[in-house]
């Protein structure tokens, strides 16, 4: 007992002077932004979306630019331990964010740095700042300029500079390939505090390194993003199937061969739902409009436990016949087999079907879901073993659902740059499988624990089986795991860390690599 007592007062101790060299370092930066130290000051920045860890940072600081950032991280080398986190709008769900005892950078306060519309070429850009949510570009940039970039996230409310340290994939993927694909020159303050300007022929090493870097090598402060004629309106529809080999033909149908002389759907995804009334994991959770009635009777008496849902999208404009956009719709979807009683269709404007997740987020927050814990689990499954996957996963692990949505959707390798540092399957089509966990206020809900433990199933699983997957947004607790995820690319990994953070200062919630002393 006196043992304990000693070394707990000898590590509050320790942690107490760690605080004031903090407060010493801090002090000298000559920031144009702002710092708060610790004592629940910080709270925000000790806990993310996931809710399941939390560390609590020494520091929060808000930068003005590029120049705050690179001063923040040379301090933090002059440091015998300080680590730094760049932190967007906290949608972490594995404490990737997080520094304990470290320096959190608040990166929102640099989100009105930059936004400048660029040709080069006959092509446009927007230079927008890492700090950006996605949602506030695609406004501006459809309000200003009548354009948006050509890829996204489901979910919008990220961080440009967020997104890109992992990749960005949604239901545009399949043509223009994740949001890291699609940005062309990026300004970068490394983990040496050097601010650089990186690009496919300007330092293209730490340009192909930080994208789906997953924050590694430098904090992302700017980002050119490639930009496209914005449609005003979407034919946004969901059709239904109850075998899962019918669904994954028709959706790499859809990925795969646009139809001769006519342009395919512009966004194409899937799920899974529970085949019940549950109002969040079944039936309920298919329809578009409250008009809409889902019908079981029209399912076919072989219907398993969980049905599966394409879910597709045309962009058109205010202008166009709605007769033709109505003969396209009708042209695609006559090649898909699915159940002609079970279609579901609307018709919104572009930026509310881009912002879709937006609703559903505030229908969260005011039952309190959003605020719960979500031990999420993402992954990309090769087209080879996506069947043995539903078999296992979808059938049986999580027949009776999980709580939030299962996506399930196939993706094209071809449109993915393997220069990056993000790792995929090695098959052509793979697929990206998220199941998105709420862990729900009920009286008796699952507990975060078992959930986790489902997710570990899951990978187990695969693992045993020799499955081609990856996991996306991965979180490993040793680095033999990240060896593994890396494969043949771990070396160039560890060697780019050498290269541009050789004391190892950057986004230590990764549990990558450990902070190296000062040399």
């Amino acid at each position: 007992m006196i043992a304990c007592l000693e070394r707990y007062v000898h590590e509050t101790d320790a942690e107490s002077r760690q605080d004031d060299d903090v407060s010493s370092i801090c002090k000298t930066l000559d920031l144009q932004g702002s710092i708060e130290f610790g004592g629940g000051s910080t709270g925000f920045a000790d806990k993310d979306f996931g809710g399941v860890y939390s560390f609590e940072p020494s520091a929060v600081i808000r930068p003005s630019c590029a120049d705050d950032v690179a001063r923040v991280v040379k301090a933090a080398s002059r440091s015998s331990n300080l680590t730094v986190a760049a932190r967007g709008n906290g949608h972490s769900i594995n404490g990737q964010a997080m520094a304990h005892r470290g320096l959190v950078l608040d990166m929102r306060s640099t989100e009105d740095n930059h936004f400048k519309l660029l040709t080069i070429n006959g092509v446009y850009y927007v230079d927008v700042s890492g700090g950006a949510l996605w949602e506030d570009v695609l406004k501006r940039c459809v309000l200003e300029f009548g354009m948006a970039p050509r890829s996204w996230t489901d979910y919008l409310s990220l961080t440009v500079g967020g997104t890109l340290s992992n990749a960005g994939v949604s239901g545009q993927a399949f043509r223009y390939g994740p949001q890291t694909s699609n940005v062309t020159e990026l300004e970068v303050v490394t983990g040496k505090g050097d601010v650089l300007i990186c690009s496919e022929n300007e330092n293209p090493e730490l340009f192909f390194g930080v994208l789906g870097g997953l924050g590694q090598f430098g904090v992302i402060t700017r980002a050119r993003v490639v930009l496209q004629s914005a449609p005003d309106m979407v034919r946004w529809i969901r059709v239904v199937y109850s075998e899962f080999d019918e669904f994954t033909q028709d959706a790499e149908l859809l990925v795969t061969q646009p139809v001769k002389g006519e342009s395919s759907f512009d966004y194409v995804e899937g799920f899974v739902f529970v085949n019940s009334d549950d109002r969040v994991n079944g039936w309920p959770s298919v329809s578009l409009d409250p008009k809409h009635g889902f019908e079981p009777d029209f399912l076919p008496p072989t219907a398993g436990s969980v049905l599966y849902c394409l879910e597709v999208a045309l962009h058109y404009n205010s202008d166009d016949n709605l007769s033709a956009v109505d003969t396209v719709v009708s042209r695609l979807l006559g090649r898909l087999g699915f159940n002609r009683n079970l279609k579901f269709q609307v018709d919104v404007s572009y930026v509310d079907f881009l912002l879709r997740v937006k609703r559903a987020e505030e229908q969260a927050k005011a039952s309190r879901i959003w605020d719960s814990p979500h031990p999420w689990l993402n992954m990309f499954v090769s087209k080879s073993d996506i069947a043995e996957f539903d078999r296992a996963v979808f059938k049986k692990i999580l027949k009776d659902g999980i709580g939030g949505p299962m996506l399930v959707y196939p993706v094209l390798r071809s449109k993915w740059d393997n220069r990056t540092s993000v790792m995929v399957p090695d098959e052509e089509i793979f697929y990206l499988v998220a199941l998105l966990r709420f862990t729900c206020p009920n009286p008796k809900p699952p507990s975060v624990e078992k959930l986790v433990a489902q997710n570990h199933e899951i990978i187990q699983y695969c693992n045993k089986r020799g499955s081609d997957f990856k996991l996306y947004l991965p979180h490993y607790k040793s680095q033999e795991e990240w060896k593994n995820h890396f494969g043949n690319q771990w070396t160039r990994f560890v060697e780019m860390k050498a290269c541009f953070d050789p004391m190892a200062i950057l986004s230590p919630g990764q549990n990558i690599f450990s902070r190296l002393p000062q040399p």
